[in-house]
């Protein structure tokens, strides 16, 4: 990682963030838990892995660097914790193609919110990539647009905004560490949770499936995407997550053959041309 530009190590770390996350809905399929004890669980495992894994690597250090983390650790906590709830409460009061759909402007918010803060104005390349990133996702969902909750619909957009700030407040703070923060904020998800959990029984494969989604698809994942906005604009990293719409139906095509639609299929192709294509431009010139 030491000889790579700070793009190549953005854009690697988005990547294997994204790679890592494709699989979350078909495991989130696979289960049979219900929804608060899947949010408990994605709290919960997450954060005592993570801790785990940061006492280990910098021992008490990491309530300094917590502390150290500020203003910025604070926002980054109360918009991490805030996404993964509004996340699942979005799912459940409308479609999931609404839901996405509404993730979707995240790049978009990211851009904005990164030229009004921050004064980094995205190039054309990243426009236009993403424009034609969601218009590609509306073309995706467009028929389930409007089958959705108008409730559930404004949750996905708080969503979307919160991920932008959140990726906003990392890349501002590129000289603070906001991994502890995040291990903070899923603690906090899980503490939610409790008020509206039915039931912590996990039986037969649940008892493998959810614990390998939590790592591999939640744990992994939050620590790459915490580190990533460092390195590369908030706006490009959160691209990199237009993949999973993609890429997330065909796990679940490929392993319970529920196949994706011809416009998932033709969107998603688009979506992975124009991020491929805007990646090797913005390495090539790095």
């Amino acid at each position: 990682m030491k000889n790579l530009t700070n793009q190549q190590k953005g854009s690697l770390l988005a990547f294997v963030a994204v790679v890592f996350i494709t699989p979350d809905s078909l495991f989130i399929r696979l289960s049979n838990i219900e929804t608060w004890g899947l949010v408990f669980y994605r709290g919960i495992i997450p954060f005592f892995s993570v801790f785990i894994v940061m006492l280990f690597i910098y021992r008490f250090n990491f309530f300094k660097i917590l502390l150290d983390s500020g203003f910025h650790g604070l926002i980054y906590i109360g918009t991490f914790s805030l996404t993964n709830i509004t996340f699942v409460v979005s799912i459940q009061n409308t479609n999931v193609a609404n839901t996405l759909v509404m993730i979707a402007t995240a790049p978009m918010l990211s851009a904005i919110l990164g030229a009004l803060i921050l004064k980094e104005k995205p190039d054309k390349k990243t426009w236009i990539s993403i424009i034609v990133t969601f218009l590609a996702v509306i073309y995706i969902f467009f028929d389930s647009l409007k089958l959705g909750n108008f409730y559930g619909d404004i949750l996905g957009f708080v969503t979307a905004t919160g991920l932008a700030i959140g990726a906003i407040t990392i890349r501002s703070a590129k000289t603070k560490n906001l991994v502890p923060a995040a291990v903070v904020g899923k603690l906090l998800v899980a503490l939610f949770a409790l008020f509206f959990i039915e039931s912590f029984l996990l039986v037969k494969k649940d008892l493998i499936i959810v614990p390998l989604m939590c790592i591999l698809c939640v744990a992994i994942p939050f620590v790459l995407v915490t580190i990533a906005p460092r390195f590369i604009p908030a706006a490009e990293v959160n691209l990199f997550f237009l993949l999973e719409t993609i890429i997330g139906p065909i796990w679940v095509w490929l392993i319970i053959k529920e196949q994706p639609s011809l416009e998932t299929l033709q969107g998603g192709l688009i979506i992975i041309i124009t991020l491929a294509l805007h990646s090797f431009l913005k390495l090539k010139n790095s």
